[in-house]
């Protein structure tokens, strides 16, 4: 019974850590975009250099890389059109795939928001230390690849224990 009391503890203080650094210390940072926005930003950008696919990022692969539906990147991507940060277009009559661009407007945000992080995090990794924040990189990779196969493992036994009914 102990060791089941210290699970939910110890999972309660995660949950809570995580909503607090979520909610609270990053808010601030970001003033004109979401996370995910930023994400997808850098990685439209990203994407702009490379000359794989003339500097157009596609919605599927957006969708892969922030792992979101294709419902949720096209609901982002319209925020981020109606903000003038991306150009969304299509190849053909649509069916070959809707891709982004990024604007110059988008590339200035972007430059601002990288800033205003570079600021931020700059201090509070000299404080944290290098070595300190690498090891919890690190951690949180372990923690977040054993959660994603647990997640998985409980989808598997929920089908299971469907089909016997």
């Amino acid at each position: 019974m102990e060791e089941k009391a210290d699970i939910i503890k110890l999972t309660n203080e995660l949950i809570y850590q995580r909503h607090l650094f979520n909610r609270e210390h990053v808010k601030d940072v970001f003033m004109k975009v979401s996370i995910p926005e930023y994400i997808a930003l850098q990685y439209i950008a990203m994407e702009e250099a490379s000359s794989i696919y003339s500097g157009r990022t596609y919605l599927r692969d957006l969708s892969v890389k922030l792992q979101m539906t294709m419902r949720q990147i096209s609901k982002m991507i319209e925020k981020l059109r109606d903000a003038g940060y991306v150009v969304w277009s299509h190849d053909g009559n649509g069916s070959e795939g809707t891709y982004v661009t990024i604007t110059e407007s988008g590339r200035n945000m972007l430059k601002e928001q990288e800033n205003m992080l570079k600021q931020y995090y700059g201090c509070v990794f000299e404080k944290f230390g290098r070595d300190n924040l690498m090891e919890l990189l690190q951690l949180m990779k372990q923690l977040e690849t054993i959660m994603s196969s647990e997640l998985e493992n409980l989808e598997v036994d929920k089908d299971d224990d469907g089909a016997d009914e």
